[in-house]
């Protein structure tokens, strides 16, 4: 499988992975095609993903900017397409308490305000006809262990105090009994406005409404070399434009936005060189549950669901009754498919649900996410403000890479954006990047230590 950390190239014209989504989703909806010939933009955006979908969009709308995106694959090929279909108020993995104490409580505040703002953003995207099988509302957060569940009781009093957030307190029998039996949960607090969707439908239907804007969409078309050049042009002052190639054609852009967060090939440019850390989420699939299967384990939601563990696992009941389950996958793109992950994340499913201990999984796959070293997404820029990027959003994308994109298209149109961290400071380069794997290597045991014993 490709790895970030590896590999200088994400291939060309590659196919969905077998997943879930890429199974039930019907037909991609068609694009530009490869680039076949030399152009000039005013914009060119890489990756076709929530980001860049999202960025174009908004740039058409709002700022008149009709831009060129290029993607090495597929729409949606990277994690767009292969998430869980969590939509949250979710700001990466940063608690607000330590934002507020870092920054201060009116940017703690602004924060929450622009992760709400996300979720707004994709309920009303969606609202104007993307068919992704939205399900019933409400985020639980089970406690793993009964420990966890004082903690959780003490972030809901929290987020109530901050925000005035509407949050539920379940005990152990009111979850078993209303929502689940899942036999590793020890209570619960449950949010009233996240909810799962088809993620791949989901940018599917970005795809459409950019489209609908004039927004130019050329799959199968890498940026293979980038380089710089000055504009001559009598009569006209000088301007530095980006050059980038592609298989079959180049493009001359005054502006670029990097909009691939974990699926950023190998030293694929300087400013965002070394400053994240991609990580595999592994996904099962399961067979879909008969009524008496159901009925045993108490499965009556459909909302989505996420424990406490510091190597946390996430799942929700499909339409079709089949359970979504996902958790942390191999540390490289070599091992990315071997199925000791799959087969591991079924096992703890079947600790979690014992009366479901003959159920297999049908689909299996996994996919990149980008973590930053604080923690936080970026909305960056250079100093000149002609490449701009959005990286870093924890495994917490699904909702906030809209606003991301939303956010980048007023930073190319020049507009002000909310004077905060995650808009005005650059991602943190990591120290020691070349031992990333190693660090991440090291926390994985710490993970497993924590979430057994601390």
């Amino acid at each position: 499988m490709y790895d970030p950390l590896l590999d200088e190239s994400l291939g060309c014209n590659a196919p969905y992975p077998t997943s879930y989504w890429a199974d039930v989703s019907g037909k991609a909806p068609k694009n530009d095609g490869q680039l076949k010939k030399d152009i000039t933009a005013d914009v060119a955006i890489i990756g076709a993903g929530y980001t860049g979908l999202s960025t174009a969009l908004h740039l058409a709308r709002e700022h008149g900017i009709k831009a060129t995106v290029l993607e090495a694959n597929r729409t949606a090929w990277g994690a767009s397409g292969r998430n869980a279909g969590f939509i949250l108020k979710s700001s990466g993995r940063k608690p607000y308490a330590s934002m507020q104490s870092q920054w201060g409580e009116e940017v703690m505040r602004g924060i929450y305000q622009e992760m709400c703002a996300g979720v707004d953003t994709v309920k009303s995207l969606i609202a104007e006809g993307i068919n992704c099988d939205p399900q019933e509302s409400g985020y639980i957060r089970v406690a793993h262990k009964p420990a966890m569940l004082k903690s959780l009781l003490a972030t809901a009093a929290l987020q109530k105090k901050m925000f005035g957030y509407d949050i539920q307190e379940i005990s152990r029998e009111q979850l078993h009994q209303d929502y689940m039996a899942d036999q590793n949960a020890y209570g619960a607090i449950r949010y009233k406005d996240g909810f799962g969707i088809n993620p791949l439908k989901l940018a599917w239907g970005y795809q459409k409404l950019a489209q609908q804007a004039g927004v130019t969409i050329h799959c199968d078309s890498p940026v293979n070399k980038w380089h710089q050049e000055l504009s001559n042009k009598k009569g006209r002052q000088s301007q530095t434009l980006q050059v980038l190639h592609t298989p079959a054609g180049i493009v001359k852009a005054k502006k670029v936005v990097i909009a691939t967060n974990g699926y950023t090939a190998k030293n694929f440019h300087p400013i965002i060189k070394n400053k994240s850390l991609p990580v595999l989420s592994q996904i099962i699939v399961t067979q879909p549950l008969t009524q008496e299967q159901l009925a045993a384990c108490n499965f009556l939601t459909r909302n989505v669901i996420m424990d406490t563990r510091a190597l946390k696992y996430y799942y929700r009941k499909l339409p079709d009754n089949r359970i979504l389950f996902g958790g942390r996958g191999a540390i490289t793109g070599k091992n990315a498919e071997d199925p000791y992950y799959a087969k591991r994340l079924l096992t703890v499913l079947k600790t979690s649900y014992p009366s479901l201990s003959q159920l297999r999984y049908d689909y299996a796959w996994s996919g990149w996410l980008s973590m930053s070293l604080d923690d936080m997404p970026r909305v960056y820029h250079n100093e000149q403000k002609n490449i701009f990027y959005a990286m870093g959003y924890c495994g917490s994308g699904v909702s906030f890479s809209v606003q991301a994109g939303k956010r980048l298209a007023e930073k190319v149109a020049g507009v002000a954006v909310p004077n905060l961290p995650i808009y005005q400071t650059p991602l943190a380069t990591f120290p020691f990047a070349p031992l990333r794997r190693a660090g991440q290597w090291g926390y994985f045991q710490y993970g497993k230590i924590k979430d057994r014993w601390l």
